[in-house]
């Protein structure tokens, strides 16, 4: 009698682990799929802030419509599962992200931008088809590197705005770094990555490589 009701217990936990596994998929599938058609539809991502408010809107919806940026905040909440401390890493990622843009608002020059981006995501793509090899110090300067390079990109349109603009700008860009860098995190625990003897899932290696791959054609394009 106890050990069905045990069982019966546990198999109710994992079906709703993996209910809510689904949805952060799910979640995270749509805002690729809508960050990838904003890019084939050529969507323009130069544009002008003129008050709080929009400075926020653009804020929450910058990560999503660059498909490279995107990629590199997936890539570092996946890669974050495998440590047990490894929000910190998410975090670090932020936090530069905030960096870049507070850098290039002060008018300080970061070259090679683009090329950058595209390489951590290169990088980030490898390391997801090789975590077993994974060092917590290394993991969390490349994403250090990759947030300043892309909270520089990201600021591009708001170098010219006002504080409120700004402030609201960062705040609103913090909030969509935190959920999608957080669900690809419970992805990846929910997936096992952080498991010592882990085998690894066949649709994370999928995903490194098509890391890898989105990060050699942004890399390409960068360098014509």
């Amino acid at each position: 009698m106890f050990k069905t009701k045990l069982s019966e217990s546990r198999a109710w936990g994992e079906l709703k682990t993996s209910k809510f596994m689904d949805r952060h998929i799910g979640a995270i599938a749509a805002l690729i799929l809508i960050s990838l058609l904003s890019s084939l539809s050529g969507t323009p991502f130069d544009h002008s802030i003129s008050n709080g408010w929009e400075a926020f809107l653009w804020g929450l919806a910058e990560p999503v419509i660059s498909l490279n940026c995107l990629i590199g905040i997936v890539a570092i909440g996946l890669l974050s599962s495998v440590f047990v401390r490894g929000a910190a890493i998410a975090g670090c990622f932020i936090f530069a992200t905030v960096l870049g843009i507070v850098i290039h608002i002060s008018q300080l020059n970061l070259p090679g931008t683009e090329i950058a981006i595209a390489i951590s995501t290169i990088v980030f793509g490898t390391m997801l088809m090789m975590p077993n090899q994974l060092n917590f110090l290394v993991l969390a300067l490349v994403g250090i590197s990759a947030g300043l390079f892309q909270g520089y990109a990201n600021a591009e349109s708001i170098v010219a705005a006002g504080m409120i603009p700004v402030v609201a700008y960062i705040l609103g860009i913090t909030l969509t770094l935190f959920a999608v860098a957080m669900s690809a995190r419970e992805i990846g625990v929910a997936m096992g990555m952080g498991e010592i003897n882990r085998i690894l899932p066949w649709k994370i290696s999928l995903a490194g490589f098509a890391f890898c791959a989105i990060g050699i054609v942004f890399l390409s394009n960068s360098l014509i």
